[in-house]
């Protein structure tokens, strides 16, 4: 809990916040924690600090005089233990372009207690299209009442189903109200066609209703289709979403749906998409998910951040807890740090010539938001800037474990990842080149089942200019499930 007469905490800001810093965090201040959305005991109270915050430094001479005022800064709390690697120790004086890879590590404090698992506001939007009848739809019912189950008593669950319109199954409601809810979810039947942005929009509408700072907000969305023309609606309702502190995650199953509007949809706001092949594996799936939604020590976690002139972010990578792409743009959604799982981002940077001709070089500044599920106050930003010094000579410092065993795991996946470009673009034999190249580090590490997997869409690529609907997404989801399937640089 902060003090509540220190106003920069109170916003969540630094000392030397600018005039702008603070107009947008008392704005998303206000958003978060206004009272019609906030009803606990104290809330009132909390709301009112924020606006008597706003009000003495927004205005320069009333903030002149408190800051006059104001004891010395103290170390902020440790919110997060954070680790960063570097590639190399230093960039080369040189007339190339050259890259540089950065780790970055956030996890709970290790010598803090173990809070309370934080409640969860949670929504399931269910396909219920024809494309889902039989087992698909048997068992994403089987395991949504499994879910609702599990919930705790304080926890706020909601399920809607949709398919070319959407309905509401289960309003937000309390667990302990739920029970006699189950008969709903077991009467739902497959019809109609996939229209994704209703059941969204009605998912989305039942979080909001509930949301509150202090609990994990999610949504998940389970599809085996494709939605055609509201694609561009519903990643703005994501955008919406993350505004609130919302995050949206996604279950493909079987092999026709749109991998990359998924990845998008869910990116945006810090979730996952997943995928499973076969529907036995969506409650395995699924509860895995909960589990971690509900271990959660931070629900969101944002990067705010700028990158010097001559300076590219070409690449981000989220790792764990679930691997996934991120965002090049600020603000970057980084997702929940979970209790006694870090959280892990590498980035790619790429340095042009024109920026070595000084003694050090910035990559990034930038500050990392962090909203703690045990907290009811927003917490100070972290402070993240990344600097290398530049040297005449070659670095001959070998990179650290986690660096070289986080780009030997992702090198798999970027592999996958060419091959699709070059059959969007034509290059048919660079493609199915890059699969056999894929393929024989598979076998490397054991992994037999996807190398013969990488191997057939090398052979399919070259009959039919194009990836099958499964194969594409079996490898796509397998070399990102290495990423984080724990193995170590040894076993490489």
């Amino acid at each position: 809990m902060v003090n509540s007469q220190d106003f920069y905490a109170l916003l969540g800001l630094m000392r030397n916040a600018t005039a702008e810093d603070i107009r947008q965090a008392y704005f998303e201040a206000a958003r978060r924690f206004h009272p019609d959305k906030n009803i606990a005991p104290g809330d009132t109270e909390f709301f009112l600090g924020i606006q008597e915050a706003y009000e003495v430094l927004s205005n320069p001479k009333k903030r002149a005089k408190y800051d006059s005022a104001l004891p010395p800064e103290k170390p902020a709390d440790i919110l997060l233990d954070q680790r960063v690697l570097f590639s190399r120790q230093s960039l080369l004086r040189m007339a190339e372009p050259q890259l540089i890879y950065v780790f970055l590590e956030f996890s709970s404090p290790a010598n803090s207690q173990a809070p309370p698992s934080p409640s969860l506001n949670l929504c399931l939007v269910l396909d219920r299209s024809t494309s889902m009848q039989g087992t698909n739809m048997d068992v994403v019912k089987a395991t949504a009442i499994q879910i609702m189950r599990r919930m705790k008593p304080q926890d706020i669950f909601s399920v809607v189903a949709f398919s070319d319109r959407a309905e509401l199954i289960i309003p937000a409601s309390r667990s302990e109200e739920m029970s006699k809810l189950e008969a709903r979810i077991q009467l739902l039947q497959p019809s109609g066609g996939t229209e994704i942005f209703s059941g969204l929009e009605m998912g989305y509408n039942e979080i909001i209703r509930n949301v509150h700072f202090a609990q994990v907000n999610h949504l998940i969305l389970i599809t085996d289709g494709r939605t055609y023309g509201d694609e561009d609606k519903c990643m703005n309702l994501a955008h919406r979403a993350s505004d609130q502190g919302i995050g949206i995650s996604g279950l493909g199953i079987g092999s026709e749906w749109n991998d990359n509007f998924l990845d998008d949809l869910a990116s945006s706001t810090g979730g996952s998409s997943m995928y499973v092949s076969r529907p036995q594996d969506v409650q395995k799936t699924l509860l895995e998910k909960i589990t971690r939604l509900g271990n959660a020590h931070a629900d969101e976690t944002r990067l705010d951040f700028k990158i010097p002139e001559g300076i590219e972010l070409r690449y981000a990578f989220r790792l764990q807890p679930e691997a996934g792409v991120l965002s090049f743009e600020s603000p970057m959604m980084l997702g929940p740090v979970v209790r006694e799982t870090s959280l892990r981002i590498l980035m790619e940077f790429v340095v042009q010539p024109q920026t070595v001709q000084q003694k050090s070089i910035k990559l990034f500044d930038g500050k990392l938001s962090v909203n703690l599920t045990d907290e009811r106050s927003p917490a100070r930003p972290i402070s993240i800037s990344l600097i290398r010094p530049v040297s005449d000579e070659t670095d001959s410092d070998i990179p650290s474990a986690e660096i070289v065993g986080a780009l030997l795991h992702l090198k798999l996946y970027r592999l996958q990842e060419q091959a699709r470009l070059e059959v969007t673009a034509g290059e048919y034999d660079q493609a199915s080149e890059h699969l056999h190249r894929l393929a024989t580090h598979l076998l490397a590490q054991g992994e037999r089942g996807l190398a013969r997997t990488a191997l057939l869409e090398a052979e399919h690529i070259q009959q039919d200019k194009s990836f099958s609907q499964q194969g594409r997404k079996e490898i796509k989801y397998g070399t990102r499930a290495l990423l984080t399937s724990g193995r170590s640089l040894e076993d490489l």
